[in-house]
């Protein structure tokens, strides 16, 4: 074989594998990010470890440092289920430190609701979880809150048997 017939050999072989490659599915490709607006006291801690939990997992924040009660009024969330701040997620209404696994269940379903919420600010669930806490969790449940009003279990976390 000649050299130049061997050039060629390799050219095409590195051509064929880097064709391979690319529809072999093995190539990686993040998701667009999914855009939030979160509304949120300028001071809370908690809210601002919440937008960090969601950055991480493909989230794109935009924060309104002003509090959540007016936002959470104007976007239908009952009162009974507040907590320290608000988000608006592709139409759906996002009430306290619901995991980001659960709004991304939330926005694959696309169940006819209002949203999800977790009432209060339970230890352990996201923004609630830091050094702070020891690894201490308590029992905790997102609630799918249906557009009258009425909610369902979407998901419970059980407390962590430390502490």
């Amino acid at each position: 074989m000649t050299l130049k017939m061997y050039s060629m050999t390799l050219k095409r072989r590195s051509l064929l594998l880097s064709l391979l490659a690319m529809s072999s599915g093995s190539i990686a490709v993040a998701p667009n990010p999914v855009p939030v607006k979160v509304w949120k006291d300028p001071n809370c801690g908690c809210c601002k470890d919440w937008i960090d939990h969601l950055q991480k997992n493909n989230f794109l924040v935009k924060v309104m440092d002003q509090g959540n009660t007016a936002a959470r009024a104007r976007l239908g969330m009952p009162q009974t289920f507040g907590s320290c701040h608000t988000a608006l997620i592709e139409g759906y209404v996002i009430e306290g430190h619901v995991p980001a696994s659960d709004i991304q269940l939330l926005l694959k379903e696309k169940p006819q609701a209002l949203g999800l919420a977790v009432p209060g600010m339970p230890i352990g669930s996201p923004g609630m979880d830091g050094p702070a806490y020891g690894g201490k969790r308590d029992a905790y449940q997102v609630l799918l809150i249906h557009k009258d009003g009425t909610s369902r279990v979407f998901r419970a976390y059980k407390p962590s048997t430390t502490a």
